[in-house]
């Protein structure tokens, strides 16, 4: 009797979940939310972006400009949320008692503000010189350069799929770099579409740096489990960024055009506004999703995420800027398309391995408790 008692109660240790269904059930909740709201402001910030500049918009400091300034949005966020609000983390296992000092803070926002204007600088480049289809395009390489990045900077294990994944993307740009000659979508000179093809290149190097060394600013740095980390992570670089914008406009001059520009817009003037407006509001959006998809998650994770928009963009650009799409423009999706699931189904096995063993731990360990 004694032993079958024993049995029973081993069972029940063996079978003990590691994680409580409803904190884990939470916390996919607002990674999907995260996930919603950062694609539908990609692509929303993006084709704005393009209407700008198709009707009439000629200042790359100013698209750069609003890329970063509708930062006052998230003051109403960052005041809700108190300091000590917690909130699980994958990212932060071991907490620090103690705050990181006000210079290191500041230099790190100051740092990422500067990055983050030259990077927003150079998508304007590629927004105004190459067509919108071929812009996302080139921008799906924020997943190769992130894999790189996060293996040097936050351990990221360079497997076979992932490898492949930027491999394949690799061979899909060099598809849209050979075929820019073609595309007859736009008026402008060659030379002009290979600046617009390198600076979207350099652009989504930047911006996969920028969001690895975000996550190791997590991770050694700021070691807060609140969400009003992610909102200081977003406002104060985007202030830095915003004040830099201001600083180009007025050196390059472009400042004393934008009366005429805003007259002579197609739509508008009053659509001159509310482009811009929207424009900063959605890359608000979409930047402060990103940033918590690196909390929760990862910044490899984040930008795989974010290159779901890859095959969303370039048909509404067909759809609303009569883009042209030709059969190396279709072969380069279906590659990178090929890549991105490479490296979708290479996580998969990674969450499906991390489970295996947290189930085999608490098993390890309710069966030491029980002896």
């Amino acid at each position: 009797m004694t032993k079958k008692v024993h049995n029973s109660h081993r069972n029940s240790i063996v079978t003990q979940q590691p994680q409580h269904p409803l904190r884990e059930y939470r916390r996919w909740l607002r990674v999907s939310l995260y996930m919603i709201f950062l694609l539908a402001g990609q692509c929303t910030a993006t084709l704005l972006g393009r209407l700008y500049f198709d009707n009439g918009g000629n200042s790359k400091w100013m698209a750069t400009f609003v890329q970063s300034a509708g930062f006052p949005v998230l003051l109403p966020l960052l005041f809700s949320f108190q300091k000590h609000t917690k909130l699980p983390n994958t990212l932060i296992n071991e907490p620090s008692k103690t705050k990181p000092k006000v210079f290191i803070l500041v230099s790190l926002y100051l740092a990422f503000g500067l990055l983050l204007a030259g990077d927003n600088l150079m998508y304007s480049y590629g927004l105004l010189y190459l067509p919108l289809s071929t812009y996302v395009l080139l921008c799906a390489t924020q997943l190769a350069f992130s894999a790189l990045f996060s293996f040097f900077l936050n351990s990221q294990k360079f497997t076979k799929l992932i490898l492949n994944s930027v491999v394949l993307l690799t061979i899909s740009t060099s598809l849209l770099a050979i075929n820019s000659d073609d595309d007859d979508s736009m008026d402008h000179p060659r030379d002009k579409k290979l600046i617009g093809f390198f600076c979207t290149l350099a652009a989504s190097a930047a911006y996969s740096l920028f969001h690895s060394l975000v996550q190791l600013s997590f991770e050694k740095v700021i070691k807060s489990k609140s969400f009003s980390a992610v909102l200081d992570m977003q406002l104060y670089p985007s202030i830095v960024a915003t004040c830099a914008c201001i600083v180009g406009l007025f050196a390059s001059g472009e400042w004393a055009n934008l009366g005429e520009e805003m007259k002579e817009y197609k739509k508008g003037a009053m659509s001159y506004i509310m482009t811009l407006c929207f424009t900063a509001v959605t890359y608000q959006i979409f930047s402060i999703c990103m940033l918590g998809l690196i909390f929760e998650v990862s910044s490899l994770f984040s930008i795989v995420m974010g290159a779901l928009e890859l095959p969303i963009t370039p048909m509404l650009a067909i759809t609303f800027f009569h883009d042209k799409i030709n059969g190396v423009k279709i072969i380069a999706l279906l590659i990178a398309m090929w890549g991105f699931l490479s490296y979708m189904y290479q996580h998969y096995l990674d969450d499906k391995k991390a489970k295996a063993k947290d189930n085999s731990q608490v098993a390890s360990e309710g069966l030491v408790e029980y002896f």
